[in-house]
């Protein structure tokens, strides 16, 4: 603790007449906390996150297996004319997939040069069309915001109607909590200016979503 943040201290305890720091003891969290009133989904999980995707200006590709991956991603770039110039996570959905060897494949955090990302959620949420992004070393944060386009591959066995059955997954499956969970809906936008909406105001332009069905 530095010298400043001790002596602030020190004078909190002096007016409360406090010698010490209070002990305070361990708070044990609930095992399964009680779930409250969720609004009930019109549609089944998937096509109701893919309506609500759309929705918030993201796109969508399905897939049957894994391996279409990487076709996906290459319909993608020829829609809009990208250059296969990717950055890639090293996520056990995506690190065994074979690029073109023409492609330009980097693994790892993205930087400012980057324009395509390539990232795995943790899980969709159906009730709003949101991805559950976990942070980690094989899933790096920064894919999900430098980057003006970026794909995520997420498995349809995934997609949860709500966002409380997102939290009840990850600690059922999570041995260690992440540092950070990301909640990605649509791409970046703002409308501070006139209010008019603005695409990637403060990170990607579009948000493209690979489902893989098996």
């Amino acid at each position: 603790m530095s010298a400043a943040r001790e002596q602030i201290f020190t004078r909190i305890r002096r007016s409360l007449q406090r010698s010490a720091p209070l002990a305070a003891p361990p708070v044990d969290r609930l095992p399964a906390p009680e779930s409250n009133v969720r609004p009930r989904l019109e549609k089944d999980p998937l096509a109701c996150f893919i309506e609500k995707l759309h929705t918030a200006a993201g796109t969508v590709d399905r897939v049957n297996a894994v391996s279409d991956v990487v076709q996906a991603t290459a319909d993608y770039l020829d829609r809009h004319r990208l250059e296969p110039r990717l950055v890639v996570a090293e996520h056990p959905l995506i690190h065994e997939l074979i690029w073109p060897a023409e492609w330009e494949i980097h693994a790892g955090p993205a930087t400012g040069d980057d324009h395509i990302g390539v990232g795995a959620a943790f899980a969709g949420v159906a009730e709003t069309g949101t991805l559950v992004m976990l942070s980690g070393a094989d899933n790096p944060t920064t894919i999900n915001f430098l980057p003006d386009d970026h794909i995520v591959v997420v498995s349809a066995l995934q997609i949860v109607a709500h966002l409380e059955d997102a939290w009840r997954l990850l600690r059922d499956r999570a041995t260690v909590m992440p540092r950070t969970v990301n909640l990605i809906t649509g791409p970046s936008r703002t409308a501070d200016v006139e209010q008019t909406i603005q695409l990637g105001a403060h990170g990607p332009r579009r948000l493209h979503v690979i489902v893989i069905e098996d």
